[in-house]
Formats: C-alpha cells, sequence, structure tokens
C-alpha cells in the first residue's frame, strides 16, 4: 500500500499529474481540489495517496489533505459510488461544503455533481450523515507555491470538465461563461463548478 509520495511534480493536466520520486515518475490522477494547491512544475510536493487495486486496472490517487482522501474512502463505501464520483465530489465542493450538503439533506445540490442521481444523493445522506461530522478542516500535505500557467487554459479546463463527468455542450457552456482573461486552468475549473452546482 502506498500511503504518501515526496517528489517533485513534473507533468499535470487535469485529472492527471506525475510526481518524480528518485527517478521513477508516479502517475496519480487526483481531484481538482488537489490541483488549486499545487506547486509551480519542478517543484517539490507531498500527497497524501490512496492505492486502488482491481481485477483489470490499478490506480493511484492523490491528495492535499488527508480529509480529502478520508472523505473519498468513505464515499466509496455507498452503494453505486465508485472512484470517479468520489473526485467528482471533491473537485466540485470542499470536505466542509459536502459534510454540510448531506448533514442537511440538501438532494438537490448533490445531484448537480456529475454522476449523482436522487438515489445515490439518498444514499449519501442516509450511510454518512454521522460520517462526515468533523471530516473537513485539515492542514495540506503538499508544499506551497503558486501555480504554473498552462499554455491554455481553456482547453486544459474544458479536458478537465469533461474527466470529471460533465457532457461535451455542458463544458463548452461552463467553460465560455466562466473564463476571464488572465485566468489560470485552475480559476476558469473552480468558476465553472461553482456555476455547475448553482
Amino acid at each position: 500500500m502506498i500511503g504518501r509520495i515526496k517528489g517533485v511534480l513534473v507533468a499535470r493536466q487535469p485529472p492527471w499529474i506525475v510526481v518524480d520520486v528518485g527517478g521513477v515518475g508516479y502517475e496519480l490522477e487526483a481531484p481538482m481540489s488537489t490541483f488549486y494547491d499545487l506547486p509551480e512544475l519542478g517543484r517539490e510536493v507531498t500527497l497524501c495517496t490512496h492505492y486502488a487495486v482491481k481485477e483489470d486496472t490499478v490506480a493511484l490517487y492523490a491528495f492535499a489533505r488527508e480529509s480529502e482522501r478520508a472523505l473519498f474512502r468513505s464515499l466509496q463505501k455507498v452503494s453505486g459510488v465508485g472512484a470517479r464520483i468520489a473526485l467528482a465530489v471533491l473537485s466540485g465542493v470542499s470536505v466542509d461544503e459536502f459534510a454540510r450538503l448531506v448533514q442537511g439533506a440538501d438532494i438537490a445540490a448533490l445531484t448537480r455533481i456529475p454522476g449523482i442521481g436522487k438515489k445515490i444523493a439518498e444514499r449519501l445522506v442516509v450511510e454518512l450523515r454521522d460520517r462526515v461530522d468533523g471530516m473537513g478542516g485539515g492542514v495540506p500535505a503538499l508544499g506551497g507555491g503558486a501555480v504554473a500557467v498552462a499554455a491554455d487554459p481553456v482547453s486544459e479546463a474544458s479536458v478537465a470538465l469533461q474527466a470529471l463527468g460533465y457532457k461535451p455542450a455542458e463544458v463548452t457552456r461552463l467553460v465560455r461563461d466562466a473564463a476571464a482573461a488572465g485566468d489560470r486552468a485552475e480559476d476558469i475549473i473552480r468558476k465553472a463548478l461553482k456555476a455547475a452546482l448553482r
């Protein structure tokens, strides 16, 4: 089991990052909440990880905070929720906001997250209501620093939103409405996700 990784951030293309650890490049999938806090390329980064082995795949997921990893793991214990939906949740709302939605039984807001229909939203409320209390907060696991500017932030944001489960037409609309001159991909994604959840 790989629980933590520390190395140099060498590539990032949402939802993927590559961290070089002693000459070995680890490819990790991460939610947008982690992307928002990544340092510049070439800087050292420390991430909490979740190692998943299935019949036909092996995956390594990265998180900026222990609370994000804990929520990722808790979400997958709910019937009908896999890694893809868990990443979409963490990309769309903070751990604290998710806890508030679940404790307030806000089914309407939960169903605006890609991959979550009414039945899954109801299951999340019932099964996680007691488990999400106190899950938020936490100190970031990774090093600080500014995020590197992408060559084409609009394209990067579009790819990331599609990877989160949004349909191409919806992505086009969200990105068009969110993008402003000088925005980084992370800025566009953050604004688009907030708009999608309204």
